[in-house]
């Protein structure tokens, strides 16, 4: 199989071009070949989208953006099976959660058609203002224009969606640079965009390295939004090369879960398994650190290892497998470095710990230090540390002390509890009695500190997606 980019309804694949393989990551088989785009390629693009908002989306009715993202939900609902299988193997997620992740991506378009026609303004009361007697003024939320959506390969679906559909709801235009890891699905996301009936130059597809045309995309003068989903090193630079443009940043974490002594663990562990080794930790608010209750420590981590221990590991492509690959095996091998350094100072291994090639099993430390790296900074892969606390105070500040802040769980009977830790807690958001991994499409995501800039879920996306255009009127009819 061999795809290239695509740029008002043409295909960029020509013989002469330059490729990048993708490969599956748990046996290594080439599963196609892209032809990757160049810095011409992306300036068409950009061109493209520019002229097509102004020719055609800025004007196209609320109720047909919402046709089309209607019909798109329907026909992903149709090629479902071909979606999951193609993000298992260009992803290596396993197959029940691949279908998952298409099932979310029904639902983002879904929310995306019902938000394109609620797109509400306000009318201003001028006359409170002294001398506003007889003027009306009201606003409208205009589209922007040409969005930059550029995504990561762990939620190569969904994650696109989140940029896309709200983009195309508000009536912009994209330029879609998708990860390098995982540009097949997209390439299907795009056509199937085109088979609703979205006009072929408001979504232009450019698959290509990010030193070549991501960081040109950013800086185009043409381009009046960046929103991004990534790693932090590379948020930091698109902040920085943005300029005056309008940036969503959805960047790193290592989420927190406390476990307080009235919780009953058994509800918990599974959940706490799924949340640390779901697409074997990949996931931006992976349950990366575990804090319970010193009184409770013992009884969870024999039951948080031996339901961790009980995982099926190996081929995503089985319907009975929980575990697979990381991304590739460098990623893998990152990660196995970053164990060893934990545990040559002091940190104990309790399960896990070992690689085979891109599979790094399901690892659970304990005796961690704040300054090892599985705490410090975002390990993205899977490995959890589970750590003992006393007192309430304590459990928050040592969630607190971390310059990421997305998305954390609380688990306690007590309500008022609960509501004071969420308080306390600097992050996006608070789950109570949920893991931090839990993630719903029509809520407001996005982290503080250096977690990211700005929110995304649906509504809040299409809002970001606006500007805000003030129009007033002089209804007197004579002026002096």
């Amino acid at each position: 199989m061999r795809i290239g980019s695509i740029i008002n309804g043409q295909e960029y694949n020509e013989a002469n071009r330059k490729t990048l393989a993708v490969h599956n990551p748990y046996n290594q088989e080439k599963v196609a070949d892209v032809a990757l785009a160049t810095v011409n390629d992306l300036h068409q693009a950009v061109d493209q989208c520019y002229e097509t908002f102004h020719q055609t989306m800025k004007k196209m009715p609320a109720y047909q953006r919402s046709d089309i993202l209607l019909k798109a939900a329907r026909l992903l609902e149709e090629r479902k099976e071909d979606f999951a299988e193609t993000i298992v193997k260009e992803a290596g997620k396993p197959l029940k959660y691949s279908r998952g992740e298409v099932d979310r991506a029904v639902q983002v378009l879904r929310f995306a058609s019902e938000s394109a026609k609620h797109i509400y303004s306000e009318v201003i009361p001028l006359d409170a203002a002294i001398g506003g007697e007889n003027r009306l003024g009201f606003t409208k939320r205009i589209p922007l224009g040409v969005v930059a959506a550029i995504t990561p390969f762990n939620f190569p679906l969904n994650l696109s969606l989140h940029k896309i559909a709200p983009a195309i709801a508000a009536g912009n235009t994209l330029v879609f640079k998708p990860a390098e890891k995982t540009p097949i699905s997209a390439y299907m996301l795009v056509k199937l965009l085109h088979d609703a009936g979205l006009p072929k130059g408001a979504l232009n597809l450019v698959m290509g390295e990010g030193g070549e045309i991501g960081d040109p995309l950013v800086k185009h003068e043409k381009v009046h939004k960046v929103t991004f989903t990534g790693s932090l090193p590379v948020g930091k630079e698109i902040r920085k090369n943005a300029g005056f443009k309008k940036i969503t940043l959805e960047l790193g974490s290592n989420s927190p879960n406390i476990i307080f002594d009235d919780v009953d663990i058994d509800h918990v562990v599974a959940d706490l398994v799924k949340g640390a080794f779901a697409f074997s930790g990949q996931v931006c608010i992976s349950a990366q650190r575990i804090y319970v209750h010193k009184s409770l420590y013992d009884s969870f981590l024999m039951a948080y290892i031996k339901k961790t221990e009980a995982l099926v590991v190996g081929d995503p492509m089985n319907e009975e497998t929980d575990f697979g690959p990381m991304i590739n095996e460098e990623e893998a091998k990152r990660a196995k470095l970053w164990i060893d350094d934990a545990a040559s100072k002091g940190a104990t291994i309790e399960t896990g710990g070992e690689r085979r090639g891109t599979i790094l099993k399901p690892t659970i430390m304990t005796n961690v230090k704040d300054d090892m790296k599985i705490i410090a900074e975002e390990v993205f892969a899977p490995i959890v540390s589970v750590i003992p606390f006393e007192t309430e105070e304590e459990v928050v500040k040592e969630s607190n002390d971390s310059i990421y802040g997305l998305q954390a769980g609380v688990f306690t009977k007590d309500i008022n509890r609960a509501l004071r830790v969420a308080d306390q807690l600097e992050m996006g958001g608070v789950w109570i009695n949920e893991i931090s991994t839990y993630r719903q499409d029509n809520h407001p995501y996005g982290g503080v500190k250096q977690s990211g800039i700005g929110r995304e879920g649906v509504k809040y996306a299409v809002e970001d997606m606006t500007e805000e255009k003030f129009i007033g009127i002089n209804l007197n009819e004579e002026r002096s």
